[in-house]
């Protein structure tokens, strides 16, 4: 299946393309640029790095980040908008980020994010490659197959308010020119050829490595950011981090259904970040495993085709780039391994759904909203739902701020 979204512009060469052995360790005072994109194995290498931050000052290499992800200030590089109701991003986090990279010195500095990804073009790239040194940015680009990527990036969006159920989600990011709605970001993340020629332009073929991700090696990523950084092996150790957990079937649908009322009760977007996404949902996954009979979220035979198609085409076009290519580029069309098929429906557990429900209750606790006059002049039972939701929901916004 081929659709617009599956044609390049940029023409190609004859460079090879392959697996080849551990890199060769980066110049000493490189500025190494993660750049993700999302869902390939970022947060491990951001946990990693951040756990052995006071160990790589010996070995010439910092961490130059207050905390495991600066999210903040890739979002405000690249002119992008927070999350649902949280903090907006301003130019003081990027400032104070290349301030922190200044301050490296002649070490090898590593950044990494995500979200760098989402930078929209040329100018924007190569205004981040200027102002964190120049020369000196070497710009990493981890890949993971885009059929393995899909179900994974549909369930963070539903975390971040997307109402969309799966199948029709994937009907409009694969069938549906031009491809952007409802989340324009995929496909600026995910055409991985283009991204790989967005930071070609901005610091050169010969300045960019892509690591193709082989799930199959669960430390595999780790051992080749050792190798570039030249740093000893096994430094860097994986860190367990039961918030970056995917959802299950049943959860992700849980949680949509209630973007669905979020919505149409026209609640405001801090509610939504404070109780439901770093309330319900983070309480959820910190104290909730996926059982062995959940349902999990299956791609539809059409869709894995079309990814895979579109997978095999990105790599055949980073061939012809002169970029360096470590793991095997035939990984980028493979299709995931296809679950065994379910034995009932997709339910969420009374345990879960408790658990959820607490972590949005904690969550508000933490800003208790104190009773008005106008909350005393009408009993609970005079009061529609809908009105009772929309009134606790701008009391909480109140106290919020005023925190």
């Amino acid at each position: 299946m081929e659709t617009d979204c599956t044609r390049g512009e940029a023409p190609v060469n004859n460079a090879p393309i392959g697996p080849i052995g551990p890199p060769a360790a980066l110049p000493a005072g490189t500025r190494l640029l993660h750049i993700g994109p999302h869902k390939t194995g970022t947060t491990a290498i951001q946990g990693a790095l951040f756990a052995a931050r006071d160990k790589l000052p010996a070995h010439g290499v910092e961490f130059p980040a207050t905390t495991r992800h600066p999210m903040e200030a890739a979002l405000a590089a690249c002119a992008r908008p927070a999350m649902m109701g949280d903090t907006v991003p301003t130019e003081k986090h990027w400032t104070r980020l290349l301030q922190q990279v200044d301050a490296t010195g002649s070490r090898t500095a590593v950044i990494s994010s995500e979200f760098f990804a989402d930078a929209a073009d040329d100018e924007t790239a190569s205004r981040i490659v200027r102002q964190l040194g120049g020369e000196r940015v070497h710009v990493l680009v981890t890949l993971r197959p885009i059929a393995k990527i899909m179900p994974s990036q549909w369930q963070q969006y539903v975390q971040n308010g997307l109402r969309m159920g799966y199948e029709d989600w994937l009907d409009h990011m694969l069938r549906k020119a031009p491809y952007e709605k409802p989340n324009p970001s995929f496909w600026r993340r995910h055409r991985h050829d283009r991204l790989v020629e967005r930071w070609i332009r901005a610091v050169g073929a010969d300045q960019i490595t892509v690591v193709v991700v082989d799930d199959r090696d669960r430390d595999g990523l780790l051992r080749t950011f050792e190798a570039l950084l030249g740093l000893p092996e096994k430094l860097l150790q994986p860190v367990p981090d039961a918030a970056n957990r995917s959802l299950t079937l049943a959860e992700t649908e849980m949680l949509r259904k209630l973007n669905m009322e979020f919505r149409g009760n026209g609640l405001p977007d801090e509610l939504y970040s404070k109780l439901i996404r770093n309330g319900a949902v983070m309480h959820m996954k910190n104290t909730c495993s996926p059982a062995a009979g959940d349902v999990k979220i299956s791609t539809p035979d059409w869709a894995v085709e079309a990814a895979s198609s579109i997978g095999a085409e990105m790599a055949e076009r980073i061939a012809g780039m002169g970029v360096r290519v470590i793991g095997d580029p035939a990984l980028l069309s493979a299709a995931p391994e296809r679950p065994e098929p379910a034995t009932g429906d997709a339910r969420i557990a009374p345990e879960v759904a408790a658990h959820a429900l607490y972590g949005a209750l904690a969550a508000a606790a933490a800003a208790p909203v104190r009773h008005t006059a106008e909350a005393k002049s009408r009993t609970v039972h005079q009061t529609s739902s809908k009105e009772l939701v929309r009134v606790l929901g701008h009391r909480c916004l109140k106290r919020l701020r005023r925190r």
